[in-house]
């Protein structure tokens, strides 16, 4: 796919003369702070995601690929699966460079989804299962995929759809058929437990009230997209340049953008994450799927990285750490990516329990800080590693690692990958290189940076410069070993909870609500890392805000963890003297209000 870049010209911000790294960064210098055994070089892996599931079958055929609930599914068996998945959407007329969207939680059905669309050269696009109609909207109209295949919870939401987004057709996935069957008879039990874990897990009779009737689409059971046979193998494949995956990620400001990755990005990220982590045992790990996939930080760890090592990837539709302790005793996991809290809630469960953690040896944490008591307590837990990575969905995600050894250094994000260049640069004149100890921002560079953003040329030209360069956004400085620190962001992302959450988005479903004259979401920050998302409000003149009913309101429009955990009330918002909001003012005002 070609990537559309633009020159950096000197003036405002983003501009500056043509970008070519520096005198402080041409020679990736923090090779020297890798760890024991990680390359400075790598040679990466030729052909697409279709080639390394493929080899992966072949090396590990009878060794578990996927386990869910205690139900496992071998690496023979998931190839046979994708294929017949494949023929299925290939029957509804799914081609290449067709986008096909998967609206799931994790679970093996999701797992052969991706692959399937992936098999015939069409286009993954992931969206959370969870997101309002508001939402799935934006998204649908978006990539215009003709093709879902849904979480049967979801669907009903998937089939208000209007008629003009181009959807013809939904897949329907329960999840407790990939269950085991004693678990599947345990959830029929009228007992008040066994009720709440089946409501959890599928829909409940009728369609939600007050809804319009659906549009009129088709929904095909899953089990019916695998009767057509198994698709033929000289049936064309996708090239290693070819568009893969559109992953939405919020924009600095409107709606969310989908990045476009393709084969070469994903196969690239997990051939430096197999690279970073030399200790990995080919065939004999078991991952963790706590992250979901539908984001990248899990795609990546989960869906591409540990199936290429042929590992048993334990599937857990969403975190909840009394079935993660429970899956310690029969499939200890080796390997776990996740996020602060996430391992927090571990080690403090498994201490009460008395439940051992020592076949962790490998951790990772991203999309949040991760505080230095984290690592201690895990680390002493596991007799393992825990190490903060980088990364942004345009990245694949990961570009920064700390080395899994004992030249990490706690407190920053690491240093580059393998094949990955950095640079430090003044935002305001990106010609400008900063040197280490100073502060600017960073920009990256390898085979794992995105092609753009679908369907806006606009902001791609602005992310992409010339010799490939992406602008993050962040601002860093870098120690005299090369080890980065995230200082500040240019962008007002909001982080919760591992997730991005754009504050225009947000402002644009409050401010549609009755009394609100103005309004300005940002982000606090938490104790242990992340933020929560504030909503600052100035009332119409006369009237009256009631927090609790703005609240209630914004859950009916929003993803849970888009919607402000709480409401400030203000006389009025503080504005530059062209009058833009000061977001950055109202947030060191409220920070300090407490």
């Amino acid at each position: 796919m070609k990537r559309t870049t633009r020159k950096a010209t000197d003036g405002d911000m983003g501009q500056g003369a043509a970008a070519q790294p520096g005198q402080y960064w041409s020679e990736r210098p923090w090779t020297s702070s890798y760890g024991p055994g990680v390359p400075a070089d790598l040679v990466l892996p030729e052909g697409s995601l279709v080639d390394l599931m493929d080899q992966s079958v072949r090396r590990c055929g009878s060794k578990t690929a996927l386990e869910f609930f205690g139900a496992g599914t071998s690496y023979r068996e998931l190839g046979k699966l994708i294929s017949r998945a494949a023929a299925g959407l290939k029957k509804l007329g799914v081609k290449a460079g067709d986008r096909v969207a998967l609206v799931m939680p994790n679970c093996p059905q999701h797992v052969v989804a991706f692959h399937a669309v992936l098999r015939l050269g069409a286009v993954v696009v992931e969206h959370n299962p969870l997101y309002t109609d508001r939402e799935l909207r934006h998204l649908f109209e978006d990539h215009g995929a003709a093709v879902a295949i849904v979480w049967d919870k979801a669907v009903s939401r998937v089939r208000q759809l209007p008629a003009d987004v181009g959807l013809r057709t939904i897949v329907s996935v329960e999840l407790i058929p990939a269950m085991p069957l004693p678990q599947r008879l345990a959830l029929r039990l009228p007992v008040p437990a066994a009720r709440k874990a089946r409501a959890a897990l599928t829909v409940g009779r009728g369609e939600p009230k007050g809804r319009p009737a659906p549009a009129p689409r088709p929904v095909l059971p899953w089990r019916q997209l695998l009767t057509s046979g198994r698709l033929k193998k000289k049936h064309p494949r996708p090239a290693a340049q070819d568009l893969a995956v559109i992953q939405y990620t919020s924009g600095t400001t409107g709606l969310p953008k989908g990045a476009m990755l393709t084969h070469a990005n994903l196969q690239a990220n997990a051939a430096q994450g197999r690279a970073w982590v030399p200790g990995l045992k080919e065939g004999r790990e078991t991952v963790y799927a706590v992250l979901p996939m539908f984001h990248a930080y899990g795609l990546t760890l989960c869906m591409t990285f540990a199936l290429s090592i042929g590992a048993k990837l334990v599937l857990f539709p969403k975190f909840d750490v009394d079935l993660v302790l429970k899956a310690l005793t029969k499939s200890p996991a080796t390997f776990l990516p996740a996020v602060p809290p996430i391992y927090d809630r571990i080690a403090a469960a498994a201490a009460q329990r008395g439940i051992g953690l020592e076949t962790i040896r490998f951790s990772i944490s991203g999309a949040m800080n991760l505080p230095t008591a984290t690592v201690e307590t895990w680390e002493k837990a596991t007799g393992g590693y825990l190490i903060e990575g980088y990364g942004l969905t345009e990245t694949s995600p990961i570009a920064i690692g700390n080395p899994f050894g004992p030249s990490r250094k706690p407190g920053t994000v690491g240093v580059p990958f393998p094949l990955t260049d950095i640079r430090v640069v003044d935002p305001k004149n990106l010609a400008l290189d900063r040197a280490p100890g100073e502060e600017g921002e960073l920009l990256i560079r390898g085979p794992q940076v995105f092609c753009g953003y679908w369907n806006r040329p606009e902001e791609t030209e602005d992310a992409l410069l010339d010799g490939g360069w992406f602008r993050t956004g962040d601002i860093v400085s870098v120690d005299n070993d090369y080890f980065i620190t995230i200082r500040d962001r240019i962008k007002e992302l909001i982080i919760t909870g591992g997730f991005n959450v754009s504050p225009s988005e947000v402002e644009d479903v409050i401010e549609t609500f009755p009394g609100i004259s103005e309004v300005s979401v940002v982000g606090l920050p938490r104790p242990g890392g992340g933020e929560d998302v504030v909503a600052a409000v100035v009332p119409i003149p006369g009237t009256t805000i009631d927090p609790d009913a703005l609240l209630a309101f914004a859950r009916e429009q929003l993803t849970a963890y888009k919607v402000p955990r709480r409401v400030v009330v203000l006389d009025s918002l503080p504005r530059s003297l062209i009058g833009k909001v000061l977001r950055r003012e109202i947030r060191d005002n409220l920070v300090a209000r407490g």
